[in-house]
């Protein structure tokens, strides 16, 4: 049975350390070490570790922070890092770790928390803004420079920087105890979503469309590829692709009014597909 611990001393840090090697492998210089993870933990930051049995399956860490209003800084949580040994994915591990996270983060007085991921794994956006509720407007151009764990090397480090702002209707209606369902691609069609381009397969990999749409609708769907890292494996210029055509993609979008507000995977087709739902203006959350 699988429990969540909130992790403070030397020795569980260590075993921190090991699962990062295993989640991220090739880098060490990119191991945040358990002495810097007792300090977080001792000092306002939070380390969360998910348990099977005696074996550390899941990790989470962040730190208190600001951000800056009109009026001056405000407070803030920042979740920099969350992985899940790859035995135990798909399980449910992910959304446990931030769910302890939004009650510990509501119980420290804080309404809002904030990370990055890569925009193109779908995995990722489908549990960040699909499940938990975050919201996307911010595009970060290679933010960590060159990276060179085998999960990031080779491409530029672009990323969503998501706004989860846990005591909102939005989140709570995902985390509470009747979670909303979730939307499907129909649900959109039906609501006159704009389709931005049309991707394509070609040799059963998928290629992003020619041109983007001008976006004019209050609803636009995006798709992005399903496994974007078997597509890299598989074809690296083709995920260089990918990560140009979506950057103008969502710098655009981002710079007239819309936000990212859904990740769904669409299996009507028999072939999973997965998109974003970009809406237009804060107002309509």
């Amino acid at each position: 049975m699988m429990k969540i611990k909130i992790l403070d001393t030397i020795e569980e840090m260590e075993q921190v350390e090991e699962l990062q090697r295993i989640v991220w492998p090739g880098s060490e210089t990119d191991v945040v070490p358990s002495h810097l993870l007792v300090t977080v933990a001792h000092n306002g930051g939070l380390v969360l570790g998910a348990y099977e049995g005696d074996q550390l399956v899941g990790l989470l860490f962040g730190f208190a922070g600001l951000y800056h209003t009109p009026d001056g800084p405000r407070p803030k949580h920042c979740s920099h890092q969350m992985g899940v040994h790859p035995d135990a994915r798909d399980s449910g591990i992910g959304f446990a770790l931030k769910r302890a996270q939004w009650q510990m983060v509501r119980q420290q007085g804080l309404d809002r928390v904030t990370w990055t991921y890569d925009p193109l794994l779908s995995r990722n956006g489908h549990l960040n803004i699909g499940r938990l509720g975050a919201v996307c407007n911010t595009y970060l151009r290679d933010v960590y420079g060159a990276m060179r764990d085998g999960l990031n090397a080779g491409l530029s480090s672009d990323r969503f920087q998501v706004d989860w702002w846990v005591n909102t209707r939005r989140v709570a209606g995902c985390l509470g105890p009747n979670p909303r369902p979730a939307s499907s691609l129909a649900d959109f069609e039906e609501a006159n979503a704009q389709l931005l381009y049309n991707a394509h397969r070609v040799d059963d990999l998928l290629r992003p469309g020619a041109a983007i749409a001008t976006p004019q609708a209050n609803l636009l769907l995006a798709e992005i590829p399903v496994d974007f890292m078997a597509l890299k494996a598989s074809d690296f210029e083709l995920a260089r692709d990918w990560r140009v055509f979506t950057r103008e993609l969502f710098e655009t979008c981002f710079s007239v009014g819309y936000l990212v507000t859904d990740c769904i995977f669409d299996r009507s087709a028999g072939q999973p597909r997965s998109f974003y739902v970009l809406t237009f203006g804060e107002a309509t959350l």
